[in-house]
């Protein structure tokens, strides 16, 4: 099969776990189950076919680096478990618009627009022939989300939105993809078994054997920058609205829920911990209580699923598929276009590599 060209905004550890997860996986065998993807060879196309093409940071000392050494660069933190060759694409340096938040000016090492000049990123997307552009912008980008996005729509790019702003789920921004003639997939990336995923399959749980829950809460912890980005509550926003709805919409009567707060925690790193609570009665009324500890390493956990993403929106682009992708959307993200259980998603996505399902 052809390589799928892809750009990505935001070179932090998200995109180091999915640049290391491409090279730990270019060998695997296509009939060996490995940890992390649906399918090594996923509608005919192989972890492989995965080409970087183009990268946009804020990071002084990222820019002009080789994509392969940026993502080992400080505040980097994710755990390094395959040696990237160089890729032959320098990171260029995005405009910074309110992915940088006040708090964030020196952790981020943001360069001065005095001394460097922001890419034409619609120009660059162009030159490099990018097929996808991928979003890994910090938590509370609303702007820069939607420059990216309009970007991708001028270069001809379908989009990946892996963070939490509405995209993909909003009507106006579907439309333009539809009219482009390009797909969209989005929002806000799941863990392949992280906070939300596990917190919908125990309230999921509960449903399905008629367990009536009463209350829930969702607490996270962790070290890296996007924790600490995420300090600041207006930058929570969106992201409490999507994993509150990714699990409130399971349930079908009203449920007292909170996510969060997500709270920095410096000697963490990359690792991830969450407390998961749930309180419900069973039969006769008879109380029930289910508390839950996850710890992992954050950016790996979502890495594979968004090496599935990328291959399901070549798909798309190869069937030339418009629009929001309905079935990879409501596998891999919180806040999709629509919100159905998580095993229907899955049956979706599969019927959809087959060709037996549109979008």
């Amino acid at each position: 099969m052809a390589e799928i060209r892809v750009a990505i905004v935001g070179v932090g550890n998200s995109a180091s776990a999915l640049i290391q997860g491409v090279e730990y996986y270019k060998n695997a065998k296509e009939d060996e189950t490995v940890s992390g993807l649906m399918h090594v060879n996923f509608g005919g196309y192989h972890v492989r076919d995965i080409r970087f093409v183009a990268a946009f940071d804020v990071d002084k000392n990222k820019i002009g680096r080789d994509l392969a050494e940026a993502i080992f660069t400080k505040p980097n933190c994710c755990a390094k478990f395959a040696d990237v060759p160089p890729l032959g694409v320098k990171v260029q340096p995005g405009p910074v618009l309110d992915g940088v938040a006040k708090h964030m000016r020196e952790p981020f090492n943001v360069y001065s627009e005095n001394e460097v000049k922001p890419a034409d990123v619609a120009s660059v997307l162009k030159d490099s022939k990018a097929e996808i552009l991928i979003n890994y912008l910090p938590v509370g980008s609303h702007h820069a989300t939607r420059f990216y996005a309009q970007a991708a729509l001028d270069a001809g790019c379908a989009f990946i939105n892996c963070i939490p702003e509405f995209i993909a789920s909003d009507s106006e921004w579907s439309r333009k993809f539809k009219e482009r003639g390009l797909p969209v997939a989005g929002d806000d990336i799941k863990s392949q078994l992280g906070a939300t995923i596990l917190h919908r399959s125990l309230v999921r749980l509960c449903v399905d054997r008629g367990v009536i829950v009463d209350e829930t809460y969702q607490l996270n912890l962790g070290g890296d920058t996007d924790f600490l980005n995420m300090t600041v509550e207006e930058r929570l926003k969106t992201k409490r609205i999507s994993k509150t709805e990714a699990v409130k919409s399971l349930v079908p009567y009203d449920l007292p829920t909170r996510i969060g707060p997500s709270d920095y925690v410096p000697f963490l790193g990359n690792k991830k911990i969450c407390y998961i609570w749930l309180k419900g009665r069973k039969f006769g009324d008879r109380p029930i209580t289910i508390t839950v500890k996850l710890e992992v390493e954050d950016s790996p956990n979502s890495a594979g699923v968004v090496i599935d993403v990328i291959r399901a929106v070549k798909l798309a682009l190869d069937r030339k598929i418009a629009g929001p992708l309905i079935s990879i959307s409501s596998y891999a993200f919180k806040h999709p276009p629509i919100q159905v259980p998580d095993p229907i998603a899955k049956e979706w996505v599969e019927e959809y590599i087959k060709g037996k399902r549109e979008r």
